[in-house]
């Protein structure tokens, strides 16, 4: 009796971490999609998962750390865009599908042979490795189970597997693939493991506002504060959450699919990882306490949005997720998180709402403040910065400062364009004027961050310009040293009966490699850059003739310094 009793208390105990169908705007249809893979689904990636500056926009497969397994269409449709990327996702196949969706496969290690004619032909056509081009119809008709494609782990990944993507044909958006029924097994609830206090008091939001950090401890979904207390505040405050997500066929930490903020039982702010459209994902530094991103190196998810963030993961929020606490009342908070399974966990706390007679002073701006909504700009007789609307999530106090002394091999100062703990959501706009006039060498002029960063430039005007994607501390440099290139199994006069193929190293100190082109015996010929080991290779196809053949790679970089490499060799 005891026994059954204890069963029942934890099927009670597990169903209650049940929650209702999952927040969407919109219904999706469900078994119209097949797993992409003949595998056991598990994931070493979530939909909407926190990645360094981009939401995760698609599901990673598993492919049991090896590749060459086969990816089939998930359903019928046709290819209506076929990628080849260096970095980013390496192979990639778009098939369009009669239901308004569009699937996307990434990393693959090639191409089904009619794809692969495809690409081969494009590349020829246009003499390029890296291409992106749309097919009509007609080309090529897949049906659902059709193979399109050997997974790998081409483009800028760690190892082998299989990126997944469901999209809006219409509008690009991508669209958490779950919610189509393309599920994994998973009955484990997210795990809270701290939340934050922002005492905002009508001030933007930034790397100075006072905050707290409460750790939580609990499990199978009750989370409370690991050392309860009621919490006195008062005046305007913001929270935050520190949540991951784990399912039953994979120890990755993937993040949550929803955030609930209530307050004495009423919604104020809502998160809900269902869609977003590509030019969002970036606003995950607003999304996220991005300074806390920077020095701690972990995800806290702000339950409030600041005025610039405008991305569709917010369905709900009153006053922008904001709470007043000024009536001297006892009031609770509680979280409510869910996975896209379902599964919840909760966590709730007492906070005691304290008047305060007098509003705290609002500190005078050291600075020029940035609005959000407005085109700012900045200049010195050296710099000027020009940041337009909807670049910032918030306002700004903006700062400069330059240093007197300069890094060796530099051109300026060192300019401190504000600071890097506040996030731009595309780029700005920065020039900085040379300390001496470059004369001929303006053109190799190039604007650099102190941590190794180089942005593309141009010289206009007595100015070297350029658009970073973040704040910090830039200065002019030079560019005149072409790219390397260094041969890995081909000299003048190699035998290469025996070669699969011709393999060379190549790489740039400053600007980066722009351009490489391979000839052999005066004609193009496709040459592919391994985004990992940075190697540049030709593979032979048989249709070399036999004797004597002329190798030639001309390497240029952004600033076009440009290297050849010349060999005879013999098949």
């Amino acid at each position: 009796m005891k026994r059954i009793f204890f069963i029942l208390l934890l099927f009670l105990k597990y169903n209650s971490t049940q929650a209702q169908n999952p927040i969407q705007s919109r219904e999706y249809p469900k078994r119209f999609f097949r797993y992409p893979l003949d595998l056991p689904p598990s994931t070493a990636g979530g939909f909407g998962e926190l990645r360094p500056n981009h939401f995760h926009s698609g599901l990673d497969f598993r492919t049991n750390q090896r590749s060459g397994y086969p990816v089939h269409a998930a359903a019928d449709g046709y290819v209506s865009r076929l990628r080849v990327q260096f970095g980013g996702g390496g192979n990639i196949v778009y098939i369009t599908h009669p239901n308004g969706f569009t699937t996307v496969y990434m990393h693959n290690e090639r191409f089904s042979p009619q794809i692969a004619n495809a690409v081969r032909d494009y590349q020829y056509e246009h003499q390029l490795f890296e291409v992106d081009f749309a097919l009509p119809p007609e080309q090529i008709r897949v049906c659902k189970d059709d193979i399109i494609a050997i997974s790998g782990q081409s483009g800028g990944v760690a190892g082998p597997h299989l990126h997944f993507e469901t999209r809006d044909t219409k509008t690009e958006e991508t669209i958490n693939p779950q919610l189509f029924g393309v599920t994994i097994p998973d009955r484990i609830p997210p795990t809270i493991s701290a939340i934050a206090i922002y005492h905002l008091n009508g001030r933007p939001f930034s790397e100075n506002t006072p905050h707290q950090f409460l750790p939580v401890t609990g499990a199978a979904g009750n989370y409370h504060l690991t050392k309860p207390k009621v919490i006195e505040l008062n005046g305007d405050i913001g929270f935050g959450i520190s949540a991951n997500d784990m399912n039953s066929v994979s120890g990755n930490h993937n993040n949550v699919y929803s955030i609930q903020l209530k307050l004495d039982g009423n919604d104020v702010y809502t998160f809900a990882a269902e869609r977003f459209a590509f030019d969002q994902t970036h606003a995950i530094n607003g999304y996220i306490d991005y300074p806390a991103f920077l020095t701690q190196h972990r995800f806290i998810q702000k339950c409030f949005i600041l005025p610039g963030s405008k991305i569709s993961l917010y369905p709900q929020s009153v006053n922008r997720g904001i709470i007043n606490f000024d009536d001297d009342n006892l009031h609770e908070i509680e979280y409510v998180v869910k996975d896209v399974a379902g599964n919840t966990s909760t966590l709730t706390l007492k906070v005691r709402s304290k008047h305060l007679l007098h509003a705290p002073a609002i500190a005078k701006p050291a600075g020029i403040l940035f609005h959000y909504d407005q085109k700012n700009d900045f200049s010195t007789d050296k710099v000027k910065v020009s940041v337009m609307p909807g670049n910032l999530y918030d306002d700004v106090d903006f700062t400069y400062s330059a240093s007197s002394q300069k890094p060796v091999g530099a051109y300026s100062a060192v300019h401190h364009i504000h600071n890097r703990f506040t996030p731009i959501h595309d780029k700005y706009d920065l020039w900085i004027k040379p300390d001496v006039d470059l004369g001929k060498f303006a053109d190799k002029a190039t604007i650099v961050n102190t941590n190794g960063v180089c942005d593309s430039s141009i010289y206009e005007n007595g100015y070297v310009k350029a658009q970073p994607r973040v704040f910090g501390d830039y200065y002019i440099k030079l560019d005149t040293t072409a790219p390397y290139i260094t041969p890995l199994n081909i000299h003048n006069g190699s035998n290469m009966t025996q070669s699969t193929g011709i393999f060379l190293k190549i790489g740039d100190n400053l600007s980066g490699v722009k351009t490489y082109n391979g000839k052999i015996d005066g004609k193009w010929v496709l040459m592919e850059w391994n985004y990992k080991s940075r190697i540049l290779s030709y593979t032979f196809d048989g249709k070399l003739p036999a004797g004597k053949h002329v190798f030639e790679l001309t390497v240029g970089d952004n600033k076009n310094n440009v290297s050849q490499f010349n060999a005879d060799f013999y098949r």
